[in-house]
């Protein structure tokens, strides 16, 4: 006899905390805006990618001639001062050439291309128009990949990130005011870094050696932020 009842009472049970349950699992009313800061550094830092195209008959004989070439590089590299740690291999390839203009015949081959590239970092931006110079002067006849970069952009990006959530903040309130509500707690902040590389250097052609040396333009670095942040509307 006692179970209708006991099943009545935790049926009222329920019927009274549904209310309070849905209440307390009800999303809460946000706002959520993005800003963006940016801070402008100079750059302290070159990398540029230099290297060596030779062809040959045989590929021992492409390869013989481009080892030479690149050993005149690296003797240039190092007379310049630069260190070991700062230059690193980034490409090498040997690969065969065919003749391909007689389109009834199958393709022939004439020779071998050798390939070999190695990627610096220039802590001294104003020496590099020179070194160029000189190591095209060496035997390098590819030049390319030539980016700007800062060493140390922690500063710079900790300006961005203030701006940016100024930016973001600002626009909130001028969103909560024209809708007649308050803003509240900070709900979530999240962030997106961005590096924007000034224009690249305007250099010379590598084919032949140059007579003065390669023009720089190191321009300006960009560091930006971008923030999201969501507040509680009150």
């Amino acid at each position: 006899m006692l179970r209708p009842f006991l099943s009545a009472t935790a049926l009222m049970s329920v019927l009274i905390a549904t209310p309070a349950i849905a209440e307390e699992m009800k999303m809460p009313r946000t706002i959520s805006l993005i800003g963006h800061g940016e801070a402008r550094v100079a750059p302290d830092l070159v990398v540029v990618t230099v290297g060596v195209m030779s062809q040959g008959a045989t590929a021992a004989e492409a390869l013989s001639a481009n080892t030479t070439s690149m050993n005149a590089v690296f003797e240039t590299l190092k007379t310049a001062g630069i260190e070991a740690r700062d230059i690193q291999t980034s490409n090498f390839m040997v690969q065969p050439r065919y003749d391909y203009n007689n389109n009834t015949q199958p393709p022939k081959l004439v020779g071998y291309d050798v390939s070999n590239n190695v990627t610096i970092t220039l802590r001294q931006i104003a020496a590099l128009g020179g070194l160029l110079d000189k190591l095209v002067t060496a035997g390098s006849n590819q030049i390319q990949g030539v980016m700007f970069q800062v060493e140390k952009p922690d500063a710079a990006l900790d300006e961005a990130r203030k701006l940016a959530t100024a930016d973001a903040t600002r626009k909130a309130k001028l969103y909560a005011e024209a809708m007649g509500v308050s803003m509240g707690s900070v709900l979530s902040i999240s962030e997106g870094v961005r590096y924007e590389p000034p224009m690249q250097m305007r250099m010379k052609s590598a084919a032949a050696p140059m007579a003065e040396a390669v023009p720089i333009a190191a321009g300006e670095q960009v560091l930006s932020v971008d923030v999201n942040i969501t507040w509680e509307i009150q």
